[in-house]
């Protein structure tokens, strides 16, 4: 399960996640307080023990000292998936945005594509530039506190209006922090998984099977190389009684990664075959297969990975966007998101 070869170009990955992938047991204890999970019923049953804790979501952990409330997590999911249809109908940005390191470029390009009608300060928030350093993000934090606009503003995206309409300063403070995580992991996610689809497609991503079925594509990208690779689990009673190597101190990660490589539950595992996909409805029912978690504890933003990766894919495609280097072996480093590294430029 090592190796994987995408077409014309491979895959070296960081030496934790080689050594996971090394890995024949679907159970096994990565250190002394932890155990790993590669199993597909078991990993349903982990899932479906008890709730996600709001400490191990990214998105709604709690925020200024507080939780998020149930009813403003939902606003915000509502808010991003509206913003998202509306920014992804606007024409695409310059080519040249999307050349440079992949997925940063990605990154970048899509936020400018989807938030870049937000105000100053607000438009900050989602800056790359800004977002890498703690004391810009503290700066730019006040001042969207202190300066979040008028509530009656026209423009703007509507996840800027959730911190406009905020009466409160906590309430300001969590709009402000959702914002930030909201928007950073939608980008980020969307575009760690067009760029692995630019890597795995290889040379041959301008033949016209890819092009018409670039659905296909991103669903066997997300089958090998899942940006959300892992999902962990706090420790507790809840798993004890699922099998007899968790314990009630240990912590529990759950890997994507090993489940949808492990020829148990894919033919030809290893290889890159979009035509897999071809005419299945309903990809999430597949059994062996979990991109964006199970029943109760799936993905908010699930329903925008696809559609958003397919339109930047497309965008990459259309300006000729390509690899410029590596040419072969690309790096896979250990990160939240697994992500191919390389450097992209667009065709003149």
């Amino acid at each position: 399960m090592a190796t994987a070869t995408a077409r014309s170009r491979s895959l070296v990955f960081a030496p934790r996640i080689q050594e996971l992938l090394a890995r024949d047991e679907k159970v096994f204890r990565i250190d002394p307080s932890k155990v790993g999970v590669s199993d597909s019923r078991l990993m349903a049953e982990i899932v479906a023990a008890r709730p996600v804790l709001s400490t191990e979501r990214s998105v709604y952990k709690p925020a200024a000292g507080s939780d998020i409330p149930h009813d403003s997590a939902t606003r915000t999911i509502r808010a991003l998936g509206q913003d998202a249809m509306a920014g992804i109908r606007k024409p695409p940005p310059p080519a040249r945005g999307m050349a440079g390191s992949w997925p940063y470029a990605g990154t970048s390009y899509l936020r400018r594509w989807l938030f870049s009608d937000d105000p100053l300060p607000v438009s900050l928030l989602s800056k790359r530039g800004v977002t890498r350093s703690d004391t810009l993000s503290r700066l730019v934090d006040r001042a969207v506190t202190a300066w979040p606009g008028s509530a009656d503003q026209d423009g703007g995206t509507e996840l800027a209006g959730l911190i406009r309409g905020a009466d409160e300063t906590l309430e300001r403070k969590q709009a402000i922090a959702m914002y930030r995580r909201a928007t950073a992991t939608l980008c980020d996610g969307v575009a760690a998984l067009a760029g692995n689809a630019l890597w795995l497609m290889g040379p041959e991503r301008d033949r016209p099977e890819h092009r018409a079925k670039l659905t296909d594509v991103l669903w066997e990208t997300l089958r090998l190389l899942p940006p959300a690779w892992m999902l962990y689990r706090n420790g507790g009673a809840a798993y004890t009684e699922l099998h007899p190597e968790i314990r009630p101190e240990d912590d529990v990660a759950l890997f994507p990664l090993l489940m949808h490589r492990h020829p148990d539950y894919w033919s030809d595992s290893l290889d890159f075959r979009p035509e897999r996909w071809d005419g299945v409805a309903d990809p999430e029912k597949t059994p062996g297969f979990m991109p964006f978690g199970f029943d109760g504890a799936r993905c908010w933003a699930k329903h925008l990975i696809v559609p958003l990766a397919e339109q930047l894919l497309t965008a990459a495609l259309d300006n000729r966007l390509v690899v410029h280097s590596p040419r072969q072996d690309a790096q896979v480093p250990l990160r939240s998101l697994l992500a191919v590294r390389f450097e992209a430029r667009v065709r003149a």
